[in-house]
């Protein structure tokens, strides 16, 4: 198995590197989610850092309050160092783990993403290290609006690391990201190319091999540039879905369906059509297998009865997300208008928001989906449900009542993807 580490300054957009390499086939593993995995409510990490720390570095529902430690061991350099002795030890043990795991199921590229690769003196763990490096002011921007920082917190946070330039010496191969996702995906290609001597195609062939052989693989929820916030075109969404392995997807355009069908005429075995509608109620709701286009501004129940009058499958996506979401008791109340539930968006960046999805679904015998929410090419194929294959929306349901969900959550930079295309519409770059 090749060991690849991948690094970089922050906001370079190492994530999304790791996004393409795993859907050319690599196990990755991302050291900031194990992180995040290891601090989770229950785990003796986040005990260790209460004892440290305080119990002000708790929530009321304890869980972390990231904010405050963050403001505590970035303006101590012995904070950080006593925070780094409880999680790196965690981390390395939960990643040893998944590496022998990816080993035993015969992965032959693993993908270790780890921010301070460098900074922990772990090059010699690799047979390839790669950086991602991108100017400091594009770093800065992307990181100040997709986490809420303050320049200042950037700049503590930067400095904690290695300055580009001295990770770009150690890398054997840099990639540099200056925003320009077309020559990004190129470069990455090459640099996947050199390192497992085969082409991204290539291995797109071996992950559909294997999609064949475990079942139908199924992203429920995408965009292309119907929608407002996507500049994506139907046919590059149908190659990058073919490309990463998918068997059937759903086209969801927000309150439009003409890329659906446009989708569909490219390639009718690939697309179901469907439409996320916005509901009276300010929620969304799917319509899966529908024919025609269904308005805005119906409330939920009228939306999922129109659905249905077509047709067609009412699949709740993301009910629990923190700006799109609604309540428990609200779906309580329309639960005979749901057929089935989204349990894992790739978009939401909180697993709590997916299993809240989840536990309501399982509790109300609904079948669950899965979906990348795309936006972008790269995020395609993120969700997914591993299902058997099924013909029109009865059978539909039948198969994703057995289908198993898969997913990892999109890097935090895809939301600058959807600012951009706004913003391109508006001046008339958008098509």
């Amino acid at each position: 198995m090749i060991r690849v580490g991948l690094t970089g300054t922050i906001g370079a957009g190492k994530s999304t590197v790791g996004d393409l390499f795993e859907s050319w086939g690599a196990s990755r593993v991302d050291a900031d989610v194990l992180a995040r995995r290891v601090v989770e409510p229950g785990q003796p990490a986040l005990e260790s850092i209460r004892q440290v720390f305080g119990d002000s570095m708790l929530n009321e529902d304890g869980t972390l309050d990231r904010a405050a430690l963050r403001s505590v061991v970035f303006a101590d350099p012995g904070a950080l160092r006593r925070l780094e002795a409880i999680i790196h030890p965690a981390v390395d043990r939960l990643r040893a783990d998944l590496l022998d795991r990816a080993s035993a199921r015969g992965a032959t590229v693993a993908v270790l993403e780890i921010p301070l690769l460098f900074e922990k003196d772990l090059r010699h763990e690799f047979d390839a290290v790669v950086v991602v490096d991108a100017p400091e002011d594009v770093r800065r921007g992307r990181v100040c609006e997709s986490r809420g920082l303050t320049p200042d917190e950037f700049a503590a946070m930067d400095a904690a690391q290695w300055p580009g330039e001295r990770k770009r010496g150690g890398a054997d191969h840099v990639i540099w990201n200056d925003d320009d996702l077309s020559v990004l995906e190129a470069e990455t290609a090459a640099v996947w190319t050199a390192i497992t001597g085969s082409t991204p195609e290539s291995a797109v062939e071996s992950v559909e091999a294997a999609a064949r052989a475990d079942g139908w693989h199924v992203d429920l929820h995408m965009h292309t540039r119907a929608s407002s916030d996507c500049l994506s075109s139907p046919e590059d969404v149908v190659r990058q879905a073919r490309q990463v392995g998918l068997n059937r997807i759903a086209i969801t355009d927000h309150n439009e369906i003409e890329g659906a069908f446009e989708a569909r005429e490219i390639d009718p075995e690939l697309v179901i059509v469907g439409e996320e509608v916005r509901t009276a109620e300010g929620l969304d709701l799917i319509g899966l297998f529908i024919r025609e286009h269904i308005p805005r501004g119906g409330t939920f129940r009228e939306v999922a009865n129109e659905i249905r009058r077509q047709g067609g499958v009412a699949y709740a996506p993301h009910p629990f997300d923190s700006r799109r979401g609604t309540t428990e008791e609200f779906l309580d109340g329309v639960r005979d208008c749901i057929d089935a539930v989204e349990g894992f968006n790739a978009r939401i960046h909180d697993p709590r928001r997916n299993q809240r999805a989840q536990n309501w679904a399982l509790a109300h015998g609904l079948p669950l989906g899965a979906g990348s929410d795309a936006h972008l090419l790269s995020e395609i194929g993120r969700g997914r449900v591993i299902m058997p294959a099924f013909a029109g929306p009865a059978e539909f349901l039948a198969s994703l009542s057995e289908g198993r969900i898969e997913g990892r959550a999109s890097s935090h930079l895809v939301h600058l993807g959807s600012t951009w295309a706004k913003i391109a519409r508006k001046i008339g770059m958008g098509g």
